[in-house]
């Protein structure tokens, strides 16, 4: 043990048991681990009243800070020891900290009634999301109609805009990551249908699971955490700059040139972006395939239409347009909500992120369920 490190020395006076404290008693040295459990170890052995209590020598020290003279005074019961010998600066030290310190407050006690209070306040902010999202949905319908009564007037180049920066720009990502997920589910598949002598089931298999779930469902979620956290962060930089505010009375609504363009160009580049990341991944499956198992790129093509119905392509692209659909919803939902501050906004686009994904997972369960049981 070093001489700078906080320690307890206990010795016999003609006044009886002293404790004498030595080294440096600071916040570096309570920071390093195992010098505080040796030093909590020494104090829990020095009781600091009763009659085995001992005095208290400090004007040995090398060096003590608020920190160490709080410790002490919570070790002491905020009372000032019998017998106390310290210096005039350590004594000045310890009425600042007798003075400035207050009671700690109360534990909360577990109170059913709260809990349930608690519950029912979840239950109402949850009904006030979705009131909301129904209520965008609402207005997006209703916008729609009057895209198709006046075409003309639609914000063509902002859905153009948003399709390009939601769609085009997020083509090479997707790609990387499906054709990994791709080679990834081809060296796992090999290993285990190698051992039944099923090499050519990895056809049907990656075909599937890539095609019918994943490529959908995997891009969507890229999308989501891409695009999604985007949208809210857009909407919300308006409201804190207040141009939501200048919108309003300008007369401009916020369902038909923020929300509309969003979500019909996620709505029509989530297809485009599901392909792609299937293709993706098929190929990486594919190579993967050739490599570990000798299923040549030429069998797999010919094997693919026969392995795979056309039922499962026009599945993934309902879904693809659905998840696009709510993405865009939910990161409008989040934006218009943000309040005219820098916290509400990174709360908000964190929640959007959060709950776009969740929503992407739940919504491919309910479909999985829902067309399993008719046959598809």
């Amino acid at each position: 043990m070093s001489d700078a490190a906080p320690r307890i020395l206990l010795v016999d006076t003609p006044q009886g048991p002293c404790a004498q404290l030595l080294g440096r008693w600071g916040a570096a040295e309570f920071g390093q681990r195992a010098q505080w459990r040796v030093l909590q170890a020494q104090l829990r052995a020095c009781p600091a009243q009763g009659a085995q209590a001992p005095g208290w020598d400090l004007r040995g020290l090398q060096w003590l800070d608020h920190v160490g003279a709080q410790l002490l005074w919570n070790h002491w019961g905020r009372a000032w020891p019998q017998r106390l010998q310290l210096t005039d600066a350590q004594r000045g030290m310890f009425e600042r900290v007798a003075r400035f310190t207050a009671e700690a407050p109360p534990p909360a006690r577990w109170s059913a009634a709260a809990q349930i209070d608690w519950l029912g306040v979840l239950v109402l902010r949850a009904l006030g999301h979705a009131l909301q999202l129904l209520e965008l949905l609402g207005q997006l319908a209703l916008d729609m109609l009057r895209l198709v009564r006046a075409p003309r007037r639609a914000p063509w180049r902002d859905i153009s805009g948003h399709m390009y920066r939601m769609g085009a720009t997020a083509l090479p990502i997707t790609a990387l990551v499906g054709f990994l997920i791709g080679v990834v589910l081809a060296y796992l598949l090999s290993l285990q249908l190698r051992q039944f002598g099923a090499e050519s089931f990895i056809v049907n298999i990656l075909g599937i699971s890539l095609i019918r779930e994943l490529g959908p469902m995997l891009g969507a979620i890229l999308v989501a955490g891409r695009s999604g956290s985007a949208i809210t962060a857009q909407i919300g930089v308006m409201r804190v700059t207040e141009e939501l505010d200048a919108m309003r009375v300008m007369g401009i609504p916020h369902g038909f040139r923020l929300v509309l363009p969003r979500a019909l160009a996620l709505a029509l580049a989530m297809p485009l972006i599901s392909v792609w990341t299937t293709l993706a991944a098929l190929t990486g499956g594919m190579l993967a395939a050739d490599v570990s198992m000798g299923v040549s790129p030429a069998y797999f093509v010919q094997a693919m239409p026969a392995a795979v119905k056309f039922s499962n392509l026009t599945l993934a692209l309902s879904k693809s347009v659905v998840f696009g659909l709510l993405i865009a919803l939910i990161g409008c939902h989040w934006g218009l909500r943000v309040k005219p501050n820098t916290q509400s906004l990174g709360e908000g686009t964190t929640a959007s992120v959060v709950t776009s994904v969740t929503m992407v997972i739940l919504v491919d369960a309910l479909f999985a369920v829902a067309f399993k049981n008719i046959g598809i």
